[in-house]
């Protein structure tokens, strides 16, 4: 009984033994689950105050850019103080002296500042920025800083102001240059435009509205703008960075500090910044600049051809098989296209090789070639690709005409396009300066009409429809009575001194 007695204990105290053994595993366990939870996130901790570490340095490197960039740039960005003196007409018209008599000559000085009968000329001042290009006073700006101004004052980063002189401008690209007598100053450093990218970080440095040697930041919009209206010859970049008037002529510079670009315009509806402002390429600016201190003036290249972009609907007119490179829709009798044998509806792919993607494109490459200069146009006829040989002469200012205007007809052949037409006499072509001309002359647009649409105006000439000749009232509606609704006619058509072509879809 004893002996059952002591093995009963032994498993009791087996199964105790056992359950301690067990409680220690699951303990031991539990520490060290909660000594490995507590060291990983420790380390969790650490990392997320590493990365943080770590951002807030490259945010501080980025601020630090900015400031070196700014620090590099703005000591040579300039203010500009144009003076003109203009006459205000006078606010009083009388037909006789007998106001003047009756009230006496200080009645008028002492209550309007003027003499009766006299207009009053008064001070005007307008502000703009410019860039140091040389130790000596050479200064970098816009044209229209500077036009018209009768006085110029340029006052430096440093406070110290000159009297400046234009040295040359250049309307067409809307650069200028003048000069301050003054030594030892501090020269912008020349970026490579040609090497921007879109969304590249730019700062934009100037003075709006009064507020000298301001510095605004945004990154590239875009580049190549063009068609914007500013100017001539336009290849814009385009930067979101805040430029306001009194910017004209300022820096657009990367964050080396290296400007890459002379701050022109804006787009607004509001005369502020709307977050599209223009500069010109800093490579496009020293092109000029350097002609313009060497030369006086910019000579520039001409082949004698007008041009235009194709879109689909054009193509689709033209039976073109893609919208690749600009039409020809004219060319200059006896100029060099001409000569060389470019003809009317030619499509230009490449210039010396470069392939073109635009007009204005192909207008600014042959601006930069020296007249006498040979080029090679790579063109498009009848689906075939020739090349031909151009020797470039010089571009002269083209006056433009404007159309006066006819007299409406009764003539209905334009009914389809929605246009009013008449056969081009001689009368008309002398008021419109069309003469040497045949066609018919667009008398009147209806409203929402598929002419209108296209942009077809009162007094344009149409010259061809689907590339054959027109003369007469008769022929036009001779080539456009079997046209249907949805018919593409591609119409020549001459406004002023340019000659283009125009697609026009009928309802």
């Amino acid at each position: 009984m004893v002996t059952g007695y002591l093995k009963n204990q032994g498993k009791v105290f087996g199964l105790i033994l056992s359950v301690i053994f067990l409680t220690g595993l699951f303990l031991g366990s539990s520490i060290g689950c909660a000594q490995e939870q507590e060291q990983t996130s420790t380390a969790a901790v650490s990392e997320q105050a590493q990365m943080e570490s770590q951002g807030m340095d490259l945010v501080n490197l980025l601020s630090q850019a900015f400031e070196k960039a700014s620090l590099s740039v703005s000591p040579s960005v300039v203010s500009i103080i144009a003076e003109q003196e203009v006459t205000l007409q006078r606010q009083f018209g009388f037909p006789d002296d007998s106001f003047k008599d009756f009230f006496g000559e200080d009645f008028f000085k002492r209550f309007f500042g003027v003499p009766p009968g006299r207009d009053q000329k008064r001070t005007v001042r307008s502000l703009g920025s410019g860039v140091i290009v040389s130790e000596d006073g050479y200064i970098l700006t816009n044209s229209h800083v500077v036009d018209k101004a009768q006085k110029l004052r340029v006052l430096l980063s440093a406070g110290k102001s000159y009297d400046a002189e234009v040295i040359g401008t250049d309307p067409p690209t809307d650069v200028a240059v003048i000069k301050i007598d003054a030594e030892d100053l501090p020269v912008a450093i020349y970026g490579d435009s040609d090497d921007v990218r879109v969304g590249q970080w730019v700062i934009a440095v100037g003075n709006p509205f009064q507020l000298m040697h301001t510095v605004t930041a945004g990154i590239i919009s875009a580049k190549g703008r063009s068609s914007v209206g500013i100017a001539d010859y336009e290849d814009f970049i385009q930067t979101d960075a805040s430029i306001n008037p009194g910017n004209s002529g300022g820096a657009l510079a990367d964050l080396n500090g290296h400007v890459i670009g002379i701050n022109t315009a804006i787009a607004s509806t509001t005369g502020g910044n709307m977050g599209i402002g223009f500069a010109i390429p800093i490579k496009m600016a020293r092109q000029v600049m350097d002609e313009l201190l060497e030369k006086g003036e910019v000579v520039r290249g001409y082949v004698g051809i007008w041009l235009q972009d194709i879109d689909e609907k054009l193509a689709n007119a033209l039976n073109l098989k893609s919208k690749e490179g600009v039409l020809v829709s004219d060319v200059a009798e006896d100029g060099p296209a001409d000569k060389a044998g470019i003809r009317r509806g030619d499509v230009i792919v490449a210039y010396d090789g470069q392939k073109i993607e635009n007009g204005d494109q192909l207008q600014n490459l042959v601006a930069v070639t020296d007249p006498g200069k040979k080029a090679r146009l790579t063109v498009v006829r009848d689906d075939e690709k020739k090349e031909v040989t151009v020797v470039l002469g010089e571009r002269e200012t083209e006056s433009k005409k404007k159309p006066k205007g006819v007299q409406p007809s009764e003539e209905q052949a334009g009914q389809k396009l929605g246009i009013g037409v008449q056969t081009l006499t001689p009368e008309i072509a002398k008021q419109l300066g069309y003469e040497n001309e045949t066609g018919v002359v667009i008398t009147q647009v209806e409203s929402g009409s598929p002419a209108a649409e296209a942009g077809l105006r009162r007094g344009d000439l149409i010259k061809e429809v689907n590339r054959r000749e027109v003369r007469s009232v008769e022929d036009l509606k001779k080539e456009i009575e079997n046209a249907e609704n949805g018919d593409v006619l591609a119409l020549l058509v001459r406004r002023g001194e340019n000659t283009f072509f125009v697609a026009v879809e009928l309802d």
